[in-house]
C-alpha cells in the first residue's frame, strides 16, 4: 500500500502572468491587474506587492502606480481563461489523476509515482513553464490542507526551494508547521483567525495539536477537519469531477450609469444568455430565474433603489430564447424611472439534470426541437466564437459595457487580435 502523495500546483501571480506571456518587454516591470470597470486591483505581481495593496481602489491610486512605474491592465478573462485552461492540459498530461480547484490552481494525486516526487514537482513546474509560459509553485504532502502548506512555503521562498516543497517527511512537515502562522492555513478566514487566536492558537502546529472534537463542537466540522489533516489524516478526497453548482450567477455593474430601460434591458438579455451557456455546459435544467436591479450602494449623494424578482418558468428548461423572455418581462416589473441604475444580476435557481424533475403526467415539458436549436447554437458559437449566433436582443458593442480602458488584446480566442511579432 503507497502512502498517499497530494501535490497542489499553483500558478504565480496569475493573471499578470498572463499579461507578461505576451509582454515579455514587462518581465521586470511591476504589473497590477483590476478589477470590472477597472475598480480596483485584484492581482499583482510580486515586485508590485510592496507598493500596492489588494482591493486597493484605482482611482485612489494611479498617479502613485504610474509614478512608480508599475503597468496596470484591465482584466481580460477570455484570455485568462484559454491560459488556464492549457496550463491544467499540461498537468494533466504529467500526472494519474487531477482535480482542478480553481483557475490558478489544481490538486494532482502523485500515489505511487516511481522515483523522486520532488522530481517530479520540479518537471511538471518545468513542462508547464516551457509550454505556457505561466511560473508555478509546487507543494507536496500527504493531505490536501498540507500540500497547500507546502505550496505556500515553496513560494515564501522560492530561491531557497526552488519552487518545489515536499513536507511528506514528518520532520519537515511539522518544522514547517511551527514556523506558519494559522492565518496561512487553507480555510482559516480572517474571522476564524481571530476566535484561534483567542484560544491562544496562532500557528499551524498549535491548530494540528488541538483537540478535534473541541473545534467541532466551537466551530464547524470543517475546521475540525483542517486539524486531522495538518496531522496527516487525509478527510479531503481528491475530486476529480467537479459537482454541478446549484446555481448560475451572472453579474455585472455597467460602464456607467443607465437611467433608460433600453440599455437595462440590453444588458439583462445578455446577462442571461451568458448564464444560459453556463447552465448547458453542466447539463443542466432550471425551473426559476431571479432578476435584480440596482443603484450605486455606496456614494451617500445617489439616490437608493434595488430590487429584485424572481421568476416561475413553464418548465424545466436551457432554452436562451424562453429564458431570455422571462427576464426582460421581469425587468418592466422592477423598472423605476428617475433612479441611475449600477447593476443588474441573473441568478438561474433550482438548477437539476434532466430526469431529476418529477413533475405530473401532464406537465409541460421542453420541445425535443429546443434541445436541437440549443445544439446548434453552442456549436456555432464554439466554433466561430462567443457571440456569432445570438439573441437579437443581445447588442455587440453595448454603450453600457465595462470599462476597460487598459486591457491588452485576446491574443488566443480571437483571430483580429492574434500575437504579432515584428522583424527588428
Amino acid at each position: 500500500m503507497h502512502e498517499p502523495a497530494i501535490a497542489l500546483i499553483d500558478c504565480n501571480s496569475f493573471y499578470a502572468s498572463c499579461e507578461r506571456v505576451f509582454r515579455p518587454d514587462l518581465k521586470r516591470t511591476p504589473i497590477v491587474v483590476l478589477s470590472n470597470n477597472d475598480g480596483c486591483v485584484i492581482a499583482r505581481s510580486a515586485d508590485a506587492k510592496p507598493y500596492v495593496k489588494m482591493g486597493a481602489p484605482w482611482f485612489e491610486i494611479k498617479n502613485e502606480v504610474r509614478r512608480w512605474g508599475i503597468v496596470p491592465f484591465s482584466s481580460n478573462y477570455a484570455l485568462y481563461g484559454d491560459i488556464s485552461e492549457r496550463v491544467m492540459t499540461v498537468i494533466e498530461s504529467l500526472v494519474p489523476a487531477l482535480e482542478v480547484y480553481s483557475i490558478d490552481e489544481a490538486f494532482a494525486d502523485l500515489t505511487g509515482m516511481q522515483g523522486s516526487l520532488e522530481a517530479i514537482g520540479r518537471d511538471i513546474r518545468a513542462q508547464v513553464l516551457q509550454r505556457t509560459g505561466i511560473p508555478t509553485g509546487v507543494g507536496i504532502a500527504t493531505t490536501k490542507t498540507l500540500a497547500k502548506l507546502a505550496n505556500y512555503a515553496a513560494k515564501k521562498w522560492q530561491q531557497q526551494t526552488g519552487g518545489v516543497v515536499d513536507i511528506r517527511d514528518p520532520v519537515r512537515r511539522d518544522k514547517l508547521l511551527k514556523v506558519t502562522p494559522v492565518e496561512e492555513v487553507w480555510g482559516v478566514g480572517r474571522r476564524m483567525n481571530a476566535h484561534l487566536q483567542g484560544m491562544n492558537i496562532k500557528t499551524a502546529w498549535e491548530l494540528s495539536q488541538a483537540d478535534p472534537w473541541t473545534l467541532r463542537k466551537q466551530f464547524s466540522v470543517v475546521i475540525e477537519k483542517t486539524a486531522r489533516e495538518l496531522r496527516g489524516t487525509s478527510c479531503l478526497a481528491l475530486e476529480e469531477a467537479a459537482p454541478p453548482k446549484q446555481e448560475i450567477c451572472c453579474s455585472r455593474a455597467f460602464g456607467k450609469r443607465l437611467r433608460e430601460i433600453g440599455p437595462i434591458r440590453e444588458a439583462v438579455a445578455t446577462y442571461a444568455a451568458r448564464a444560459c451557456e453556463k447552465l448547458r455546459v453542466q447539463h443542466s435544467l432550471t425551473k426559476r430565474v431571479r432578476v435584480s436591479i440596482r443603484t450605486g450602494m455606496f456614494n451617500p449623494d445617489e439616490v437608493k433603489y434595488a430590487k429584485g424578482i424572481i421568476c416561475e418558468l413553464p418548465y424545466p428548461t436551457d432554452d436562451t430564447r424562453l429564458i431570455t423572455r422571462a427576464a426582460v418581462t421581469a425587468l418592466d416589473h422592477l423598472y423605476r424611472d428617475g433612479f441611475a441604475y449600477a447593476k443588474a444580476e441573473i441568478l438561474l435557481m433550482d438548477l437539476r439534470k434532466r430526469g431529476e424533475f418529477t413533475d405530473d403526467l401532464f406537465a409541460e415539458t421542453q420541445p425535443a426541437i429546443t434541445e436541437r436549436v440549443m445544439d446548434v447554437l453552442d456549436e456555432i458559437n464554439a466554433k466561430w466564437g462567443r457571440g456569432t449566433l445570438r439573441p437579437g436582443r443581445v447588442p455587440v458593442a453595448p454603450e453600457w459595457g465595462m470599462r476597460r480602458e487598459m486591457m491588452s488584446p485576446s491574443y488566443t480566442t480571437r483571430w483580429d487580435q492574434l500575437w504579432t511579432v515584428r522583424a527588428v
